[in-house]
């Protein structure tokens, strides 16, 4: 492996919105030799990635086994169900002593399940947890190393132009770390849909919002709500997967994940009703939460 990180061939596993922004940025800072993975290419659905990567110039396959053979730092980006089965298709093609960092929002066991397969193919797993939004940080996005090797990576990280911070040695407290805030995070979203959308069918918001407001003055909750329901609309499917891993973290805590549980449901519900086409465009979101709640009220089973 090259000693200068800016010389390290990247595999990039997941080419959906994190995938493609961290490939734009690594370009960016001068990686020239960038290889990306998805389970959309060779279907109808693969227009998008290979004109990204196309105009990108980042190389695509279909095989995980074919990019983990090429890369010194491998980066996991999928749906939380795929953190296992992704690093299960990387180890037995893993370059020995290459990295693999673990993106993916997956429980604390299922990031242990994940290293073992790894290290004992060779590789170097640490695991990353996404502290926020990736977006608005795009590659500076906060992100918790944890593992007993991520002090090692750390340095490499921060001149690809990532912001590691180290957590803990021990692997799954930084994937902890990120499941017990989503419980709030993703939870508040769900909530939001909920009592918002409730609240229009009532026609009581305006107290709803007011009452907020007067307990929580620190938050636009115009603002906030529709911010909640555009990410949702986008990314439900997602955001279901991680908070079934959520609800697992809660469980290996030894806790009946009811509010993870209940978050999740919530969230797959919106995702079906966007895939459905109920929701509008998702690449063309509304700008007030009103405009959804009432295409679900619309949408809505009489009772």
């Amino acid at each position: 492996m090259n000693a200068d990180p800016l010389q390290w061939r990247i595999g990039l596993v997941g080419y959906g919105e994190v995938g493609r922004i961290l490939a734009e940025d690594l370009r960016a800072r001068g990686l020239a030799a960038i290889t990306a993975c998805d389970i959309k290419l060779g279907t109808p659905a693969e227009a998008p990635l290979v004109e990204h990567a196309t105009r990108h110039g980042i190389r695509l396959t279909a095989s995980h086994a074919e990019l983990a053979g090429g890369a010194d730092l491998i980066v996991s980006a999928v749906t939380a169900s795929q953190a296992v089965p992704v690093a299960q298709a990387c180890a037995p093609g893993i370059a020995k002593g290459a990295w693999f960092l673990d993106f993916n929002s997956a429980s604390p066991g299922a990031k242990c399940r994940a290293a073992q397969l790894i290290d004992e193919a060779g590789g170097r797993y640490v695991e990353g947890a996404v502290m926020t939004s990736i977006p608005p940080y795009r590659i500076r996005v906060p992100l918790l190393l944890g593992g007993p090797q991520a002090r090692e990576l750390e340095p490499g990280l921060a001149a690809l132009g990532f912001a590691p911070k180290c957590g803990s040695a021990r692997l799954g407290v930084a994937s902890a770390t990120k499941m017990c805030r989503s419980v709030m995070i993703k939870g508040l979203e769900a909530m939001v849909i909920e009592s918002f959308t409730a609240a229009r069918a009532y026609g009581v918001e305006a107290e709803v919002l007011a009452s907020l407001a007067e307990t929580f003055p620190a938050i636009d909750w115009e603002r906030q709500g529709t911010y909640f329901f555009q990410r949702v609309v986008q990314h439900g499917r997602r955001r279901a997967e991680e908070m079934r891993e959520v609800a697992a973290t809660v469980q290996e805590a030894g806790l009946t994940p009811w509010s993870a549980a209940g978050t999740a449901e919530r969230q797959a519900w919106v995702a079906d009703l966007a895939d459905a086409g109920v929701l509008g465009d998702r690449n063309a979101l509304r700008d007030d939460w009103r405009d959804y709640a009432d295409a679900i009220l619309a949408h809505r089973t009489p009772r």
